[in-house]
């Protein structure tokens, strides 16, 4: 069976989801955060799995269900840090993060199918904004992974390409957003009815980013765009 390795940031105030603030403070930032590593977190529990493993930038608190191994995140760039995540497992691995509360069964569902592993080699599930939300390894080799620039728009784009010129079948699964900014807590929020992070967004959004604002900014009097904050 897979290893399911999660890899996460402890969500603390100023460390996490910075890109939310404004129009959210750096506390709620964190409690979105927070909410979206316990939906993902729920989730892989309830999956069949050889081992589920949560490899956290900081300290597991009461968020963390039972039946995970909590082991720290090696040093250095992401790429690195990623590799490493492999490196804990020696047969199938699928590698997700915490920033996409939408996650379900059925979306990971084909990487994790009996057969998952009988044609594929590899499983990818791109995101959005050019990067990737889940990448499976039949044969977790580190090395795919070291070098990839991450957090660029071709981010993806080069972890794919790094999969298929080592000659691994690759199967792809549905593309999600991340949640980065306002604009993507608000839409996924919405893709992601019934999670813990969607009723949060409901009780926050109200005084942060007024009603029906896709960008996240209140409207100022008279109806024009407020100027917009950093990101």
């Amino acid at each position: 069976m897979t290893t399911l390795l999660v890899v996460a940031k402890e969500p603390v105030p100023g460390r996490v989801k910075t890109r939310l603030c404004p129009p959210f403070s750096p506390a709620q930032a964190a409690l979105l955060a927070e909410a979206a590593l316990a939906d993902t977190l729920a989730v892989v529990a309830g999956l069949p799995a050889e081992r589920r493993v949560l490899v956290l930038d900081g300290t597991a608190r009461d968020w963390l269900p039972a039946g995970f191994d909590v082991v720290p995140q090696g040093a250095g760039p992401l790429d690195e840090r990623l590799a490493a995540a492999f490196s804990l497992s020696a047969g199938p691995a699928l590698l997700v993060g915490m920033d996409t509360p939408q996650l379900s069964a059925a979306l990971l569902g084909p990487a994790l199918a009996p057969r998952a592993w009988h044609e594929h080699d590899a499983w990818f599930g791109p995101a959005v904004d050019g990067g990737f939300w889940a990448l499976g390894l039949a044969v977790p080799d580190p090395e795919l992974l070291r070098g990839v620039p991450m957090s660029v728009p071709e981010t993806g784009a080069v972890q794919r390409r790094r999969l298929v010129d080592a000659g691994l079948r690759v199967g792809d699964l549905p593309t999600l957003r991340d949640v980065d900014t306002a604009v993507d807590a608000r839409l996924v929020a919405r893709d992601a009815a019934g999670s813990r992070f969607a009723a949060l967004y409901a009780r926050l959004a109200p005084a942060s980013t007024g009603p029906d604002r896709a960008d996240g900014r209140r409207p100022r009097p008279g109806g024009g765009p407020s100027p917009a904050g950093p990101r």
